[in-house]
């Protein structure tokens, strides 16, 4: 990878630089669950003091991808399978939960915006898995963000982002992005025409289907980094 250099300019903005590009690292593999690194490491590797490097690696420890070890610098935290399978079905619970409470469903104008993206013919879906992750994100959040409990969506939020750093994994599939169209849109479907029940349980299947799937590409991106790591 081309080293990045990073010029001086305020803390704050720095650390978000950094942080940035830290995370893209992770979100790439280019660090490895068990890695260990010091922060005079990183800030020799980005060309940065060791202030905005701390917020930084702070703010990963926050968001779980990190943990700091005594007196042997930072850690990147090992891949708990067991616990993303314990998030995704949380957030499945959630979700299912708001379409349930969901009323007048033809009347919520953030439903009927989804129907814009997800409703469409095979010729007009995106084929951009990134750009497709990002709508995927605004649809889960949509449905639980009508249902009215600001409490359920915050978790729900904070749910989404401990699991992205493999979730995102699932639109590198070219069968999984038009999975996803057709059971986004079935989903829909089904809610418009006031059948939740049915509604529910293809939401119930469509999240299982992305952990297993996620779970598969995200041993084999590591089996794949690791080998050619000791390939150089």
């Amino acid at each position: 990878m081309q080293e990045r250099v990073f010029l001086p300019q305020q803390g704050s903005s720095l650390a978000r630089r950094v942080y940035q590009r830290i995370k893209e690292d992770l979100l790439e593999f280019q660090l490895l669950p068990g890695d260990r690194f010091t922060e005079t490491e990183v800030a020799a590797r980005v060309q940065a003091s060791r202030t905005p490097v701390r917020e930084a690696l702070m703010r990963l420890e926050r968001e779980g991808y990190l943990q700091m070890k005594t007196r042997a610098g930072w850690q990147v935290k090992p891949f708990d399978f067991r616990l993303f399978q314990e998030l995704y079905d949380l957030r499945s619970i959630l979700e299912q939960a708001s379409l349930r409470r969901l009323e007048e469903v033809k009347t919520i104008p953030s439903i009927k915006l989804l129907t814009a993206t997800w409703l469409v013919s095979p010729l007009d879906r995106l084929r951009d898995g990134q750009k497709l992750f990002g709508e995927d994100e605004v649809f889960h959040h949509t449905l639980v963000q009508a249902a009215g409990n600001s409490e359920v969506t915050r978790i729900h939020q904070e749910i989404t982002e401990r699991i992205r750093i493999v979730r995102r994994l699932d639109f590198t599939n070219p069968d999984r992005l038009s999975a996803t169209y057709d059971e986004h849109g079935a989903i829909l479907e089904a809610l418009m025409a006031g059948r939740r029940d049915e509604a529910c349980s293809i939401l119930e299947a469509h999240i299982a289907s992305s952990c297993a799937t996620v779970e598969t590409i995200t041993l084999a991106k590591m089996e794949t980094a690791r080998s050619l790591r000791y390939e150089i």
